[in-house]
């Protein structure tokens, strides 16, 4: 299960925080919330601090975000491991 809070933080920028396992289907439901807030032209931070597990889809998405401007923010020791060891892979 994942949930997904959006944050207006400020008047372009939207904070989109995550909550429990990226996988599977909620990859999708991550996929279009980004893509909404970045259509409209805002500036996107995902606050990863509740996320407790990643899959590769997610792991791929996350990085494919970050190499458009997308900031990651607030990660776990495990989830930045991932995310590290993706991007060097």
């Amino acid at each position: 299960m994942l949930r997904i809070s959006l944050i207006e933080s400020a008047k372009r920028r939207r904070t989109l925080r995550l909550e429990g396992h990226v996988v599977g289907p909620w990859v999708t439901e991550l996929q279009q919330a980004c893509e909404r807030a970045l259509a409209n032209g805002h500036l996107l931070a995902l606050d990863l601090g509740g996320v407790e597990f990643l899959d590769a889809k997610a792991v791929a998405l996350l990085g494919g975000m970050k190499s458009r401007g997308v900031s990651l923010v607030g990660g776990s020791p495990f989830v930045n491991e991932q995310l590290k060891s993706a991007a060097g892979s």
